[in-house]
Order: structure tokens, then sequence, then C-alpha cells
């Protein structure tokens, strides 16, 4: 699906960088702006990178106050990333799950896992790893890891993303030409990505197409329809 390496746009600047030197470029891009707001309130945040567990091209680095909750960062890789039916998601931090709602009447396997109105700050530190879900069935699975902890002029508990990937590159497995379709009942296969032309004759008509979209959530489940529907083929 894509090249050798992946590029991504740094928000506070708009320029492009490969992604083996956007950090770098954000650790600088970061400095030259808190140099710019000299005294002014700051507060703690941590400096997040996430990227798809499987498909490492696709990857945003975020800056969260640590003061915000999981709840808050759950949000927005939903709204980023993933959202389509409002299927269930769930961290893993240091072998503990959280999840957005926890039964305690119900007969969980292993270890009750913990809700996500937790702070950002007490579960996580600089270095630390943690894995994140989003569908138990058809899933998403996502890595990522704080790279650092900073003081920062971003105002109240919201996310910032700081630089997201460029769509992957996706070739028609028919022809080879620019792919904008998978059909979700064959993706799984070359032919099941589709540019615009080969997609007016696939083997299963339209009815299971979905529009290639720059997440790692793309083809699966409805991820994608609403953009479909409001496309011509």
């Amino acid at each position: 699906m894509t090249g050798p390496m992946s590029t991504g746009t740094c928000n506070l600047c708009g320029k492009d960088f490969a992604k083996n030197v956007i950090y770098r470029h954000l650790k600088k891009c970061l400095q030259e702006q808190a140099a710019a707001s000299p005294g002014g309130k700051t507060q703690t945040t941590f400096w997040i990178n996430v990227w798809g567990r499987y498909q490492p091209e696709y990857w945003l680095h975020l800056e969260v106050p640590v003061s915000a909750k999981l709840l808050n960062l759950d949000q927005f890789l939903r709204d980023t990333w993933l959202e389509c039916c409002g299927h269930l998601s769930a961290f893993t931090i240091d072998e503990q799950r959280y999840e957005v709602s926890v039964d305690p009447e119900f007969d969980y396997w292993g270890e009750i896992p913990k809700n996500m109105n937790r702070r950002m700050g007490s579960v996580l530190q600089p270095e630390m790893a943690f894995g994140y879900e989003y569908d138990y069935g058809t899933t998403t699975e996502l890595s990522g890891k704080v790279i650092a902890e900073q003081e920062s002029t971003l105002k109240g508990k919201g996310v910032r993303g700081l630089a997201r990937n460029l769509p992957p590159e996706v070739a028609c497995g028919v022809c080879g030409k620019h792919a904008v379709y998978t059909c979700s009942f064959c993706n799984y296969e070359p032919s099941g990505w589709l540019c615009k032309d080969c997609a007016e004759t696939h083997k299963c008509g339209d009815e299971g197409f979905l529009s290639i979209v720059n997440s790692p959530r793309v083809g699966q489940c409805a991820y994608g329809a609403e953009f479909f529907e409001a496309t011509d083929v």
C-alpha cells in the first residue's frame, strides 16, 4: 500500500516532513512556539506519538495535558481516526486495561478493567508505551508512546494534533492506478482495492464500497461508508 517512507504535515508550521525526521522538527517547532510567547501561562503536557499497530504508515503526534483524562484522548482518536458505529474501546497501559464503561457485575475474562475516567498524568509517564483498541469485533489496534513531558501554552484539557501522516498511496489491485474505494466484502484480496474505473465493473457490485480514507481503520466495518454515499462512482 505504501512507499518506503511515510511523510506527514506539521500542524504548527504547515510544512511536510518524512516520518523519520518529524520528531526532530516538532521538537524545534515547539521550542520556537514557546519562545514566541514568553511569560505566558503554561501547563504540563505529554507529547504522544500514536500509530496503527499493524499499519505504521498511519501516525499522529499529539499534545495532551497531563490533567486531561484518558476519555479525552479516546474521544480524539475516535473523532480523528476511528468512529463509525459507536463501538467500545480500551487502552492497555502497563498491563492494566481501561475501558469507557466498566460493569462490576459482568463476568470479565481475567482482571476487571478500570474505567477511562483517569487523569493522563496518573497512568502515563515519559517513555511509557501503551496499546489501544477500537471495536472488539472488527478491531482496529493502535500503539502509542509518551515521547516527552513539557511545559506548554496549550489552553484547556483538549488534545492538540501536532502532526499527521499524509494519505498513503494505495494502488488499484486490478489496474495499478490510484485506488479510491475498497470493497468491504473482498478487501482481503488485492482486487478489493479499486480505482474509479475498475469500481464500475467490480464483481461484488457497489453495495459494500467504502472510501479509502487516511486512517488505520480504512476498509473496516462501516468506516468510510458516508464518504462513498456522497460520491458518484
